[in-house]
């Protein structure tokens, strides 16, 4: 649902249909071949126009420099052919001298193309997706096939794929480090660590991983994951709420034990900075701000 407040809330009419996207996909399909209703996703080629732009940007922002990987989430395969497309119109208008070799990363719930690559691009089978955390790639049957192994065969290309656990692992890493990424973008990730990992990708290798949606459209996913209440999975990079008695000795015992546990980093003013949740006003956070000097006080009286 959260991917669908905006259009709700700009009063879109929206249908919620019992089926996956293969599902949905062969409806719109159908109404679209009956009704006058403009079909916008990947089978549509002005929405390929406007995804190729992304690979033009990348060239242009890298002063023209082309990288020698790109890494892409795959599940209707509408956007890997797209950023081919954007590639190779810049090698034959003469803007660059050569193209990335291209990465599609799929999740291992939804990876017919992968499935497909290691076959040695024989015949091509649709699956019955499983449920995953990158839910806008959770599709057995892509629209885009085609496309998808013209673009791969002619960049050079590879297919990768990333388990559940794997995903999420990669999108908590990447969170850490002050990003706020999707699962999508978790699955190019782990894609990047294990072709990187064998050797495919080298250490001096220029590689670009794009990241697909905004972490604050999965916000369940996350709350889940650094609660450790996904099942079977171990979540071993999960960052818990620390529940705390609401008086000053018990959050100074806290916050004395954590100082202690950690090597601390004071900002440029010699500030530390935590952030408490108020139990009763979730949105709302309290700031405590402790001075080097006190700071130092409190480790020696520990």
């Amino acid at each position: 649902m959260a991917q669908l407040v905006q259009p709700i809330a700009n009063g879109a009419f929206v249908l919620s249909l019992d089926t996956d996207f293969d599902g949905c996909m062969r409806l719109v399909r159908e109404v679209t071949s009956e009704l006058p209703f403009y079909l916008a996703n990947s089978l549509n080629s002005l929405r390929l126009e406007g995804q190729k732009t992304a690979a033009i940007e990348i060239l242009q922002q890298f002063d023209w420099e082309v990288p020698d990987w790109v890494i892409v989430p795959g599940g209707n395969l509408g956007n890997i052919y797209a950023f081919y497309k954007g590639f190779h119109m810049c090698k034959e208008l003469g803007l660059v001298a050569r193209i990335p070799r291209l990465v599609c990363a799929q999740a291992a719930n939804a990876n017919p193309l992968y499935l497909h690559f290691q076959s040695g691009w024989e015949d091509f089978s649709p699956v019955k997706a499983k449920t995953t955390f990158a839910s806008a790639i959770q599709i057995g049957d892509p629209v885009s096939i085609d496309r998808a192994v013209y673009a791969l065969k002619n960049s050079n290309g590879i297919v990768e794929e990333a388990t559940e656990e794997e995903l999420m692992d990669a999108m908590a890493q990447a969170d850490a480090t002050g990003m706020f990424i999707c699962p999508h973008t978790g699955v190019a990730l782990t894609a990047l660590v294990k072709l990187r990992n064998s050797g495919v990708i080298k250490a001096t290798d220029r590689a670009v991983v794009v990241s697909t949606a905004h972490g604050l459209k999965f916000t369940q996913s996350k709350i889940d994951y650094h609660s450790k209440a996904i099942p079977e999975m171990g979540c071993k990079l999960a960052n818990p709420l620390v529940n705390v008695k609401a008086d000053f000795g018990s959050v100074m015992d806290v916050l004395k034990k954590y100082l202690l546990s950690k090597e601390v980093k004071m900002t440029p003013r010699g500030c530390l900075f935590i952030r408490i949740r108020r139990r009763r006003r979730a949105s709302k956070f309290s700031r405590i701000c402790i001075r080097e000097e006190k700071a130092n006080k409190l480790f020696q009286k520990a």
